[in-house]
């Protein structure tokens, strides 16, 4: 949990302290007032949310990068010939595939 949900919680639970006070007294300026606090938090907490999200993503992101350049490592030192011909073969493809003929 990241410093914007919490914040964003804290508005919320404000603005509905507020707009029950003012339901309570009959202010509707208090009302109005705690609704917007309410929105303007769970705003926030969404946010909060949202970044929450994307650090978990990156980290994921992370962890598979590196296991796959883990595996790519190891393959090339278990199998260098192997490598070296799946490359070869890769850069073939590449440049005729990429190649373009203009007539």
């Amino acid at each position: 949990m990241n410093e914007d949900r919490i914040h964003g919680t804290a508005k919320n639970l404000g603005g509905k302290a507020e707009e029950e006070f003012g339901r309570v007294t009959g202010a509707v300026k208090s009302q109005v007032q705690g609704a917007s606090k309410q929105a303007e938090g769970a705003m926030q907490d969404v946010y909060g949310q949202a970044k929450d999200a994307a650090t978990s993503a990156a980290e994921a992101f992370r962890e598979t990068a590196s296991e796959a350049g883990d595996f790519v490592r190891d393959t090339i030192e278990r199998r260098p010939y192997t490598a070296a011909a799946v490359a070869l073969a890769v850069g073939f493809l590449v440049g005729r595939f990429g190649r373009r003929e203009y007539h």
